[in-house]
């Protein structure tokens, strides 16, 4: 390998150590500023220093302090965008997609995309750096190194596109396995005389889920000033299930033109339970076939050698 290989390898392995450890190892929270406010007034009494530096310290230079600050401004911009073109996803999509996944929980709903898009270009760059310093580790040459590269940074962009769908699936079937019983609840609460808005804050107040999310968001809106019938059109609009955007849409109709909520409902939970009793059927029948394939991938060819084993002394004699 020449010095150039050799050196461009260690770089590359240096920033896959590096970008990997940043990206799977969070740094432990200081125990400092976590003390501080009650050893202010010790220290004051014994006549030292309030310790103002340590609470005028804007953090560790790493992660969300200084050097962060510094960069960010300067380098989220062209990021957001390379990100962007690696991605090919649209922005409305794309925060569509992020509120039905549940993502980001802790960001603001206008900057998910953004914070999604670095989580994915860092990743890229994490395999695209792996792969390049394996390539070059094995002493290949300059245009495989640049193939495996690019090998890499297809498969962190499959991983980042294959999670944000995974996460979406996940919340679906939460909401598809909670929803049955929330109509259940409401239809049994709108069936004693409770209105949708009663029935809707009954079960905000006593469950606890992802559909259950969704409710209080639209109660929510209804208490900011919407009316029930909009918010709950926006929930359908939003939702990631579309039997829940059914429910919401239901409600809405029921609630604007008087209509029986309670028969409605328990009509719509017996479709839910059929399509539900069909989906594990399907999926029940799915893992039957996959349990088949390791018999007839590892069993069947060593069964039928041994049956074939004794076959040329048979014919042969021996």
């Amino acid at each position: 390998m020449s010095p150039g290989l050799a050196v461009a390898a260690v770089a590359a392995s240096v920033t896959f150590a590096v970008v990997g450890a940043a990206v799977l190892i969070r740094p432990p929270r200081r125990l400092g500023p976590r003390i501080r406010p009650y050893t202010t007034v010790t220290r004051v009494s014994l006549g030292l220093s309030p310790d103002i530096l340590g609470q005028a310290n804007p953090g560790p230079v790493f992660g969300q302090a200084t050097i962060r600050r510094l960069w960010s401004p300067m380098l989220s911009g062209p990021l957001d965008r390379l990100a962007q073109m690696l991605l090919f996803v649209d922005e409305g999509r794309l925060e569509l997609r992020l509120r039905q996944a549940g993502l980001y929980p802790d960001v603001e709903e206008a900057l998910r995309p953004q914070a999604y898009r670095m989580g994915a270009l860092l990743r890229v760059v994490l395999f695209a750096a792996g792969a390049s310093g394996l390539a070059l580790v094995a002493g290949s040459s300059g245009g495989r190194v640049l193939l495996f590269g690019l090998v890499g940074a297809a498969l962190g962009v499959f991983l980042a596109r294959s999670r944000l769908a995974e996460a979406v699936r996940r919340r679906r079937d939460a909401i598809r396995a909670e929803l049955y019983t929330i109509n259940q609840l409401v239809a049994m609460y709108t069936r004693v005389g409770g209105g949708a808005l009663e029935a809707l804050r009954y079960v905000a107040e006593r469950a606890h889920g992802t559909a259950v999310e969704e409710v209080s968001e639209v109660l929510l809106l209804h208490e900011r000033g919407w009316s029930l019938g909009d918010a709950l059109e926006r929930a359908g609009r939003l939702t990631p299930e579309p039997e829940a955007a059914r429910t919401y849409r239901l409600i809405a109709t029921c609630q604007e033109q008087g209509a029986d909520l309670a028969e409605a409902l328990l009509g719509l939970s017996k479709d839910l339970r059929s399509v539900r009793r069909d989906d594990m059927r399907r999926r029940a029948a799915k893992r039957r076939i996959l349990m088949v394939i390791p018999v007839v991938v590892i069993l069947a060819p060593v069964t039928m050698l041994f049956l074939a084993a004794p076959i040329p002394s048979i014919v042969f004699g021996g």
